[in-house]
């Protein structure tokens, strides 16, 4: 039978059909042989998402998600810079919660990994509730949306830096302490969010906009709705697509992979695992638990499962299937317009190896931040490199 054609792309910042392909650290306790089954072995030490990272980046991934949460794990940012030294290529895109930390320590503390990492930095904003609060989407993303002006405006400030809004009013002498290694805006910002007030901020400030799966109608509605509102701010985005993925060499075997995977979770038990992430009852989860109420046997589109939110928040699907079929899919969503993908597996050290060496060498591949201009070739003038020191 013949697949029916993808839908059609929106308009995209990046028109070539070269993707970034990262793989995820499971930093806030999301690695399992069993979903919802824990195993001390892989817990969220240092070690162990340490070696998660670095293999990623021995593999030849072009980035790595950090996640960030309230759970025992290792903090964002803290653990990047730890790792930044460690890797050779790969970037690490940071999830970093807005308002945690006063805006320009923020600028700062960026500006000094940037510079560790020789510009491989990549930022995921993240505007879900501070640990132990409770706020509106209205409240948390106009908050956001004024930490990332400040960020934007001290990275293009010379001289004195001035900000009046809501939430925030700062007036710097200057903007040196947070110059980042990357040029021409410094580290691109990637950002996820179905709600009408994620979108728009993403619309109006952001590089990147991440969805995680749902049908591919559903997806590409979304992309060019995205699309249309970005253009209202003058503006062109790309598109990231986050899954968990299980490639084995027939597709019997990544189906019953996927069936193991889920043969000894508790259904309490998954839902408690569940809801101690911070986004459990957002409305990208919930349009995921939708899909899966309506599917029969857990695939919510050929080769689109969707057990893993069985006893996950945020993304809940994989795509499963061999080589080739996984390869398709993934050519499928970029002929929709898709230029990054973030992706894992359980356990993540075993999927991680099993997809470069089955997949990831078919892909055409690239760094955003390289291809946009972001990532300079050769060492910038910066305050922390040979600019005139004052």
């Amino acid at each position: 039978m013949t697949a029916t054609p993808p839908p059609s792309p929106p308009v995209i910042r990046s028109s070539d059909r070269n993707v970034e392909v990262a793989w995820f650290s499971a930093l806030c306790g999301d690695d399992y042989e069993y979903l919802g089954v824990p195993d001390g072995a892989l817990r969220s030490s240092y070690e162990h998402c340490g070696d998660i990272v670095r293999m990623s980046d021995r593999l030849g991934y072009q980035n790595i998600l950090l996640p960030s949460g309230w759970i025992v794990g290792q903090d964002a940012l803290a653990f990047a810079s730890a790792m930044a030294p460690q890797t050779t290529q790969m970037n690490q895109l940071v999830a970093l919660r807005m308002g945690e930390v006063w805006p320009p320590m923020l600028g700062r503390a960026l500006a000094t990994l940037d510079h560790i990492a020789k510009g491989r930095l990549c930022i995921n904003i993240i505007s879900s509730d501070m640990p132990g609060t409770r706020e509106s989407n209205e409240v948390r993303y106009a908050r956001s949306s004024e930490i990332i002006q400040i960020l934007q405006g001290m990275w293009a400030a010379e001289g004195p830096y001035e900000f009046k809004g809501e939430f925030y009013e700062i007036s710097l002498p200057n903007t040196d302490a947070a110059k980042p290694y990357q040029q021409n805006g410094g580290p691109l910002m990637y950002f996820g969010g179905i709600s009408p007030a994620a979108q728009e901020l993403c619309a109006k400030h952001c590089d990147v906009f991440l969805m995680w799966p749902e049908t591919e109608d559903r997806i590409a509605a979304t992309m060019h709705g995205m699309a249309e509102k970005a253009a209202a701010y003058g503006r062109t985005i790309d598109f990231g697509f986050r899954s968990h993925v299980i490639v084995r060499e027939t597709e019997a075997e990544a189906r019953a992979a996927a069936d193991r995977l889920i043969s000894k979770l508790d259904a309490d038990k998954g839902q408690e695992i569940k809801n101690r992430s911070m986004d459990s009852h957002s409305l990208g989860v919930m349009r995921q638990d939708e899909l899966r109420a309506q599917s029969e046997d857990l695939y919510i589109e050929p080769h689109l499962w969707s057990g893993v939110g069985l006893a996950r928040s945020g993304c809940g699907s994989a795509i499963v299937g061999d080589p080739d079929q996984v390869y398709k899919k993934l050519q499928r969503y970029i002929d929709m317009g898709i230029r990054a993908f973030i992706l894992s597996g359980y356990p993540h050290l075993d999927e991680c190896e099993l997809f470069a060496r089955h997949v990831l060498p078919r892909l055409d591949t690239v760094k955003l931040n390289e291809a946009q201009g972001r990532l300079p070739k050769e060492t910038p003038e910066t305050p922390l490199t040979f600019g005139i020191r004052r």
